[in-house]
């Protein structure tokens, strides 16, 4: 008898039947003008809402064609360089502030940074016995699918889950917000156990830490990291916060919630599409792109042998696009 998840001949019969009585002729996407994704036939961004929260400049036109140019981020009309030029000279965490300009269009100040920390640290626990009944019984090996997961569980736990008011929804993503290091970290370490047969540690957030903070002292057996560490990963969370209110998650979020659904299904939605090996899951593609330089170039200090292998990837000659 076959497992649960076999794909047995019925099913690939069926399959190829479902193929062939559902292609639509391509060249009718041409006809009436419709856009296959988030990109039309040459390559330009599809508009699909406008937003001020964040912009992305990735190309100029040059004689009626698109060409690229020197990427530049903006949130609430700050340019991200300039956000994180100050971080760095100060030498201090930027993701709490960030979160705030993004949410509230503002640069916070003293006190109000202050007050939203506090908010934060307020929000960053997990319902009791979540841990265990959620995201323990049930490991994953892909950790979008188990934050995904835990987020739609969360709604159980709310009192008040669907009040799509400002104030709710706000409560919602703060606390969301402040329990996405906890989700993706005790995920990991639930993988790490169940499905890899490593040691198993829960260990829980300090109130005086920074979000970045939060992430490598839970994230490691004995809770330690350099500064420089926190630092970098500061750097990426911010970076990695919006970018351009077009990508997909992001319109996930628009579709999902026009029809009025709550705030959990709402985010596990994009978290489902951030997935996707064309979104966030393309993070894992740049891992295995890595893998795939280093069993292939010989002399890591030989710069022509690499920038021939990185033109070979460009040309689609070698690594997963081969031949395509």
């Amino acid at each position: 008898m076959g497992s649960y998840s076999d794909n047995t001949p019925a099913i690939h019969d069926l399959a190829q039947k479902m193929i062939s009585n559902s292609m639509i002729d391509t060249s009718l996407y041409s006809k009436y003008n419709v856009k296959r994704g988030l990109r039309d036939l040459d390559g330009k961004g599809v508009l699909t809402g406008l937003t001020d929260i964040s912009t992305i400049i990735q190309n100029k036109e040059v004689d009626g064609k698109l060409v690229p140019c020197d990427g530049e981020l903006y949130y609430r009309g700050y340019n991200v360089n300039d956000i994180v030029g100050g971080i760095l000279e100060d030498d201090r965490f930027g993701f709490e502030e960030v979160v705030y300009l993004l949410l509230f269009g503002e640069m916070p100040n003293v006190a109000q940074l202050t007050d939203f920390k506090e908010l934060l640290v307020k929000y960053r626990t997990l319902p009791q016995n979540f841990v265990r009944d959620v995201i323990l019984k049930a490991p994953s090996e892909d950790m979008m699918n188990s934050i995904a997961r835990s987020v739609l569980t969360l709604f159980c736990y709310d009192d008040n889950p669907n009040d799509t008011s400002v104030d709710n929804v706000l409560r919602q993503c703060i606390q969301l917000i402040s329990v996405f290091p906890m989700l993706s970290v005790y995920g990991y370490h639930a993988y790490n156990h169940y499905l890899r047969d490593k040691s198993l540690y829960i260990h829980r957030a300090e109130p005086t830490m920074s979000t970045a903070e939060v992430i490598l002292s839970l994230l490691r057996p004995d809770r330690k990291y350099t500064p420089l560490e926190a630092k970098v990963l500061d750097m990426a969370l911010i970076l990695h916060m919006e970018h351009g209110g077009g990508n997909n998650s992001t319109f996930t979020t628009h579709v999902v919630t026009s029809s009025g659904t709550d705030t959990y299904s709402a985010i596990a939605a994009a978290l489902a599409s951030l997935k996707g090996p064309k979104h966030g899951g393309a993070n894992v593609k740049v891992f295995y792109m890595f893998e795939d330089i280093k069993k292939h170039i010989k002399d890591w200090k030989d710069d022509e042998e690499i920038a021939d292998y990185l033109e070979k990837i460009l040309e689609k000659q070698t690594f997963d696009r081969m031949g395509l």
